[in-house]
């Protein structure tokens, strides 16, 4: 039905009682006295509004995530194509004279040492960066059938994104996948596989659960849990599984024997009943021992307020999309849009009374560079994998307890959802890809890897076992529909596209469409010295992967890629106790190290190929507890901690120490930022060999070795967190494979004077390694879920140095207006928010 004018102007008063957002009227037909009318009322509402909700801030902790990446003041700008007042021409910034490099070359931006071309630049534009007017389109196309309430509709491409089971255009198709592989005489259940089934399997997640017939079917049955255990062949030695025979006893009712499908959670807990320790609660959104208690799953930015999480996929609220539901379509309340699309001043189409249906709504909105569009991309490649993964743990850095309250978690690669969780809730993000400086596709590798054969239609057969391979043709799917979908991929040819690698290589495994695009990783290999898979995993290997797939690139280029840091959970006593800032004199062991330490010793990684063989050269020299031989290391001291013994108070021996090591394990390894993060100095021992003349110490002494050893920085090809961003002399240590028998030598060299100001560099830059905005933003969930802070939070919110998103941020901006491509396309339409100077480059 055709909409007339009354209605429309009808539409105008209602939305502009919103606060912060003004209505601009195209070439409307309104009677001059309602228009009056209407004018009159929506000043009258707008005083109100003042005294109801006045415009001044108020004070809110958790703002401090919102204006985290705040810039000092800057000049206006007027010309569209550059942000510079030509009526207004200022001097030409002399950035290398205005920010000098200090004596290690660095240049200081907001308490980082940053090399220093970076650091200056920084400094000089990045602080004085200015908001400029965005469109942002909200859409409002329709789905098939509304997704026939199996899925959630892309409002943008009018596409359905189904959930777990579902698929077709309208997400009417519903899929069948099985827990089991064939069956054959000798496996009536199929070879094994994660999700193998006894009991009875869900098919549209291939999931396993007790199954109707039993007192709870809704509990989890799966894998061990439900087949039949053999004594262990010797004392201490685990159970043997025997995959071919069902474990019929879990379905009894008799208390005497080892049931779990009808065993009362009361009964069990009280010791009335025995179960099978061996069955738990291994799928998400369940805790209790008996998986009697629902809480929430793990979704996403938690649905951002507009969905329901199930089980890791995002149902969204109507009117609301996007992997976390952060969109808006037009039919949303514009009372509720998320933080970076406010205050807005809406845009009503002049033809809208024509039609009376709303496509897209344009919504000018104030923002600060770099933007960073992110890719709605279908399922598969995030909410799926979420959703239909069979251990809990994976993939996410969060769970819930019984009381909802947030379980943080050790998860390796929890990183990269906290990145993408960061960027999707953050203010640098546009929906309009014409205005957007880079272009965020969020694949998670981290569950592609961890899930691969989890389940018979995850198989890994067409990719002879290799997870690398597999995940490979991940991203290239991912690439293939960004360039069939969306014009933004030819215009750069991807050098504005960023892919998050989480893997312990790195982006070794991205495919060669992909690679002019900047890599965001956890381990910097340039394959320089390394040109093949240092990997002790024969799934993760990617030698085996053809260049017709691949390429011949390296696994990082320094020039375009970012290594940031991984994942840490937070760690309440740490933070409240200020480990990271103890003094020089609190800090009794010289050198410390705590990890695996190779085949020589109980337990440890019996591959010649782990950590490159760094740390079983370092325990030869070092050792500090006894291996299988009960010989301790050839040089071992009283000040020297180098043990595979796991410490209870590991946090605490960091933070005892002056120095501590930092070597590769299977790749990257967290050892930078577990040093970082309690104010040791990072020694980074690193595979290479130095050029040091045989008789050097005739030639120079002691002092002049350790400070040449700064020339060979990264001369193995291996680059670490912020490494080619941040510079590394000012806080961090880096000696070569060689040079491990005289690492404590080296290390006697550096006088007071000098490790003072490394471990202050150190404490200055400790936040950077800590993805707090990621968890500010749960914290905020939390607050306003629960009415409560919880105790990790309140620690957090003390914190006011930039983190890894920040950082991150800072990065993109300086590339924005540096990376050499740029300059070649020549000049941009658009406001950078910037005086001419800081342009320059990009002209």
């Amino acid at each position: 039905m055709r909409l007339n004018r009354r209605v429309w102007c009808s539409f105008v008063f209602v939305a502009g009682e919103v606060s912060g957002i003004m209505i601009s009227i195209s070439k409307w037909k309104c009677s001059w006295s309602l228009m009056a009318t209407i004018a009159s009322i929506v000043a009258l509402v707008s005083v109100v509004h003042l005294f109801l909700f006045p415009v001044v801030p108020s004070f809110d902790p958790f703002s401090v995530r919102k204006v985290q990446d705040s810039c000092g003041p800057n000049n206006e700008s007027v010309d569209g194509r550059t942000g510079h007042d030509p009526g207004n021409l200022q001097p030409v910034l002399d950035l290398e004279h205005k920010f000098p490099a200090d004596l290690h070359r660095a240049v200081v931006y907001r308490n980082a040492p940053w090399k220093a071309e970076i650091g200056r630049w920084l400094s000089g534009c990045d602080a004085v960066t200015k908001e400029v007017s965005v469109v942002e389109t909200i859409s409002g196309r329709s789905c098939k059938n509304d997704c026939g309430g199996q899925g959630v509709c892309n409002y943008e491409l009018g596409q359905c994104r189904c959930f777990h089971g579902f698929s077709g255009a309208g997400c009417s198709e519903r899929l069948h996948l099985e827990c089991n592989y064939p069956k054959s005489p000798e496996l009536p259940y199929g070879r094994w596989v994660v999700s193998i089934c006894s009991a009875h399997c869900d098919p549209t997640r291939a999931m396993c659960f007790c199954g109707e017939g039993t007192k709870y079917p809704n509990r989890p049955a799966a894998e061990t849990c439900g087949f039949q255990l053999s004594l262990p062949s010797e004392p201490g030695a685990p159970r043997q599984v025997d995959w071919a025979k069902p474990d019929v006893d879990i379905y009894t009712t008799n208390k005497s024997k080892l049931g779990w499908c009808n065993v009362d959670p009361a009964e069990g807990y009280a010791n009335k009943v025995k179960f099978k320790e061996e069955c738990d609660c291994k799928y998400d959104c369940l805790s209790g021992r008996f998986c009697e208690v629902p809480v929430l799953c793990s979704c996403i930015n938690q649905c951002s307020g507009h969905g329901h999480c199930r089980g890791g996929f995002c149902q969204c609220a109507n009117g609301w999309y996007g992997t976390d539901c952060s969109i808006p379509s037009v039919t949303s309340s514009v009372r509720e849009w998320p933080q970076w699309l406010r205050p807005a001043q809406l845009d009503v189409p002049d033809n809208a009374h024509l039609t009376g249906k709303l496509v897209d709504l344009n919504a000018v909105v104030k923002k600060k560079r770099p933007l960073i569009y992110v890719y709605d991309l279908p399922p598969k490649f995030n909410s799926l994998l979420l959703e239909g993964r069979h251990f809990k743990f994976e993939c996410v850095n969060r769970l819930y307890n019984d009381n909802n309250a947030t379980i943080w978690t050790d998860q390796l690669y929890g990183a990269q959802m906290a990145l993408y969780e960061s960027i999707l809730a953050s203010s640098h993000r546009t929906l309009n890809g014409e205005e957007a400086d880079f272009f965020f596709v969020p694949v998670l590798d981290s569950c592609i890897i961890t899930r691969a054969d989890d389940a018979p239609h995850l198989s890994m057969e067409q990719h002879l076992g290799l997870r690398s391979s597999l995940t490979l043709e991940f991203y290239r799917k991912a690439y293939d529909h960004i360039v069939e979908h969306y014009p933004f991929w030819n215009r750069s040819s991807g050098r504005d596209h960023i892919w998050s690698f989480s893997w312990d290589e790195g982006a070794c495994y991205a495919p060669k469409e992909i690679w002019n695009s900047m890599m965001v990783v956890h381990w910097g290999n340039t394959n320089s010295k390394h040109n093949h898979s240092t990997t002790a995993y024969w799934a993760d290997n990617w030698d085996k992967i053809s260049s017709d797939r691949r390429g011949k690139h390296p696994c990082f280029d320094p020039d375009k890629d970012l290594v940031l840091p991984a994942w840490k959970r937070p760690d309440v006593i740490a933070l409240s106790t200020k480990l990271w800032a103890r003094p020089l004199e609190k800090r009794k062991t010289l050198f410390y190290f705590n990890g695996n330490l190779g085949p020589a010793y109980p337990n440890g990684r019996p591959e010649a190929l782990y950590s490159m063989g760094i740390r079983q050269k370092l325990a030869e020299e070092f050792g500090s507890t006894p291996n299988k031989d009960g010989n301790f290391g050839k040089q071992h001291a009283e000040n020297v901690i180098v043990s595979p013994l796991r410490s209870e108070r590991y946090h605490e021996d960091l933070a005892s120490s002056v120095f501590c090591g930092v070597m590769p394990g299977d790749g990257w390894s967290g050892r930078m930022e577990d040093s970082i993060l309690q104010g040791c100095i990072p020694v980074v021992i690193q595979v290479g060999s130095s050029a040091y003349p045989e008789n050097i110490e005739n030639m120079f002494d002691l002092a002049y070795k350790q400070q040449a050893t700064w020339l060979f920085m990264a001369q193995d090809g291996i680059y670490l967190p912020y490494e080619n961003v941040l510079n590394y002399e000012s806080f961090a240590v880096r000696i070569l494979e060689d040079e491990i028998p005289n690492l404590i030598k080296i290390l006697q060299g550096f006088n007071e004077t000098e490790i003072e100001n490394k471990l202050t560099s150190v404490q200055k830059i400790w936040q950077r390694f800590l993805y707090r905005d990621s968890m500010l933003l749960e914290a905020e969930r939390q607050k306003n879920a629960f009415g409560y802070v919880e105790d990790w939070a309140v620690e957090f919110l003390r914190l006011t140095e930039d983190d890894v998103f920040a950082t991150f941020v800072q990065v993109l901006h300086y590339k924005l207006h540096n990376d050499p491509w740029r300059r070649q396309l020549g000049s941009q339409k658009k406001d950078f928010g910037l005086p001419q100077e800081c342009l320059m480059r990009t002209s």
